[in-house]
């Protein structure tokens, strides 16, 4: 699970910025939405808001980044790491950008951080929390395009061992990356790299093909077609079954509709632009109670209707164990109610005079007199919304 994750000279973020799942010191729905792991009070979920271009999908932009950099590492020495700097300052397009994450994995407490530019991997560290030690330390000859790497004094690696790791850790690459195009055999080095590409997950957006995700899920048995089902009929689709249809090219995907104890069965691509986010989101739903897993979402809110919005919220909370998702939004319906939301889970995004995003959680606001968040929100008491100037427009005709 993810502790916290910071971010630095990356989009539209200029100074440093953190996103923080540790729980804060109120017991509110603390069964729902805390998890207890490696001596901390985690949160299951991040919800941000904030006014178009404030910078909310740059946070999962910045996330998605940190995981290629781990597990899908460059072939060339050439090749460009595909990201934009703040690019609103003269300074900034010629400094590194750092990301840095705090995750729990299997009880054990891990730091990672990075400073890279388009062209390498300037340095990086990866810290064994929990027992207190340095794993590796790594830092890049520039003009040399070279690697060095140093180990803590706990970790044990042969000459050749590290020679190879060495060779394999191209400029432009993580030291973990690196790792993934070897044989070596060190556990602590499997143990990360293995939560970066099974643990966290890609960025989901509106035109994300969920949909087809899922249905190879269940097609390969990693998820039972039941356990969607179910979910979907507690959602009020009348869906009465999955059918998947298999061919050279692809499977076609079924949903099956049963009315007067006849049934229709409608390919997906016809079916409701909500059926199908749905039915993606069903899936996912089912996944995020099986195995631990993190999956960050742009938009959660696109095509579905409010109250489905949030069962879906209230269905993974009350069933995921140690799962996270963290998501960008603008349905501001739940913040009308403070029965089913911490304060700590809500973040902001909002644009400083610089064009900077600032990042702040609704915990960091003294909200003990505030009767209606929502209404407070809506009034910019948290900022936070877009800045909006009167409706005439002066065109000639």
């Amino acid at each position: 699970m993810i502790v916290n994750f910071s971010i630095q000279n990356f989009g539209s973020i200029k100074e440093k910025q953190t996103l923080s799942f540790e729980a804060d010191a109120s017991k509110h729905l603390e069964d729902t939405y805390v998890v207890h792991t490696a001596g901390k009070r985690l949160l299951k979920l991040a919800l941000i808001y904030g006014a178009n271009a404030s910078g909310k999908t740059t946070i999962l932009k910045a996330l998605d980044s940190l995981r290629d950099l781990v597990v899908n590492p460059k072939e060339k020495k050439t090749d460009i790491l595909y990201f934009d700097p703040f690019l609103f300052d003269a300074q900034t397009p010629q400094q590194p950008t750092k990301l840095s994450i705090e995750f729990v994995h299997k009880e054990v407490y891990y730091q990672y951080e990075v400073a890279f530019t388009r062209q390498a991997v300037i340095w990086e560290a990866l810290f064994n929390t929990s027992k207190k030690i340095l794993v590796y330390k790594r830092t890049t000859d520039i003009k040399e395009q070279l690697t060095k790497i140093s180990f803590g004094d706990n970790i044990t690696i042969d000459k050749n061992a590290k020679q190879v790791l060495e060779l394999n850790t191209l400029w432009n690459n993580t030291v973990l990356g690196g790792f993934l195009k070897t044989n070596i055999n060190l556990k602590e080095f499997r143990r990360v790299a293995d939560w970066f590409a099974n643990y966290l997950k890609p960025i989901i957006a509106p035109q994300t093909q969920l949909g087809h995700y899922i249905t190879e899920k269940i097609d390969e048995r990693e998820l039972a077609k039941e356990e969607v089902l179910e979910i979907l009929s507690k959602a009020d689709f009348n869906i009465s079954d999955i059918i998947i249809q298999e061919n050279k090219k692809q499977n076609n995907l079924f949903l099956e509709h049963t009315i007067d104890n006849i049934s229709y069965n409608l390919p997906l691509n016809i079916e409701s632009e909500g059926t199908k986010r749905f039915y993606g989101f069903a899936g996912l739903l089912a996944l995020l109670i099986k195995t631990p897993t993190i999956f960050p979402i742009y938009a959660l809110e696109s095509s579905l209707h409010p109250d489905l919005y949030t069962h879906f919220l209230l269905s993974f909370l009350q069933n995921a164990q140690q799962s996270q998702l963290i998501a960008t939004t603008h349905n501001r319906e739940l913040l009308g109610d403070t029965d089913i939301f911490r304060n700590d889970v809500i973040w902001f995004t909002d644009k400083g005079e610089d064009c900077a995003t600032q990042l702040y959680s609704l915990a960091d606001f003294d909200t003990s007199t505030i009767k209606n968040m929502l209404n407070a929100y809506k009034i910019g008491k948290f900022s936070a919304v877009p800045r909006l100037s009167d409706t005439f427009i002066d065109v000639a005709q």
